[in-house]
């Protein structure tokens, strides 16, 4: 009976640190299926000037949220007939500040999400370097055969470019050698592949660390053609999503700030 009494004493003692490490992985499994629940996911269609510094925040946004954020890329144009068709995005990041307006004008958005996340740059830029000057002279005077400039009626970065054209007189003698593309991405790879010698472009797009990466650009003065404010709106699908107010506080964050900055863009 002792011996009984002992080996049930000693078999009591091994299960307390046994079932201090079950009740221990019990709890991890439990916060992590909580994190998880909370958790949420949204939809955000973005401007596509806007791609390098929103999918570096999306990734911290993750990291630092436990939310995730689904990207789309495109032109803001395009992204406006979708969403009012029905197309179930939950935030919109936009190239202009009237598209946003707009939504939120005709129900589609939340009004009071709306704010301004980026001012974007249009730069002149070509891949050869030392072929634009900093002043944009290389449009009267250079020998290139085609330029590339970005749908007007699409996409904000061409009607600025169109804008700059007019001011400078240069419209009908440039208009010839446009080549257009559906959106500032597609413009941008008509001007690196060579497919025109240069191009209206976002600043976002040839700028790494305060630099331009490669090639020759001139920085187009802002009072040249209208600001191109960028406005985020919250759409009506997300009203209510924990990951779309989140994500709409972190592009206000220092941390989204010093990201945006380091393409080129101002608030």
């Amino acid at each position: 009976m002792h011996q009984t009494a002992a080996a049930s004493f000693r078999s009591s003692r091994l299960s307390f640190p046994l079932a201090r490490h079950a009740a221990v992985a019990a709890a991890a499994a439990m916060g992590l299926w909580a994190a998880q629940a909370r958790a949420a996911e949204v939809s955000v269609a973005v401007a596509a000037n806007f791609t390098a510094p929103m999918k570096k925040i999306a990734a911290e946004f993750e990291k630092d949220t436990g939310h995730k954020a689904e990207l789309s890329f495109g032109a803001t144009g395009k992204f406006y007939a979708q969403i009012a068709n029905g197309a179930p995005f939950g935030i919109l990041l936009a190239a202009d500040d009237t598209t946003p307006e707009k939504i939120a004008r005709e129900g589609k958005g939340v009004a009071a999400s709306r704010f301004t996340y980026a001012i974007g740059t249009l730069v002149l830029w070509s891949p050869r370097a030392g072929y634009v000057d900093d002043k944009g002279e290389v449009l009267r005077s250079g020998d290139y055969r085609h330029i590339a400039i970005a749908n007007p009626k699409l996409a904000p970065y061409g009607t600025a470019a169109m804008e700059v054209l007019n001011k400078l007189g240069l419209a009908a003698q440039v208009q010839p050698k446009v080549v257009m593309g559906e959106n500032i991405a597609q413009t941008y790879q008509f001007a690196a592949t060579g497919n025109a010698q240069l191009g209206f472009v976002a600043l976002s797009q040839v700028m790494e660390n305060g630099r331009i990466r490669e090639g020759s650009a001139w920085q187009v003065p802002a009072s040249m053609h209208e600001p191109i404010r960028q406005d985020a709106i919250v759409l009506n699908p997300a009203k209510d999503n924990e990951a779309a107010a989140a994500l709409m506080k972190y592009l206000r964050s220092d941390k989204a700030h010093e990201i945006i900055r380091s393409y080129g863009y101002s608030f």
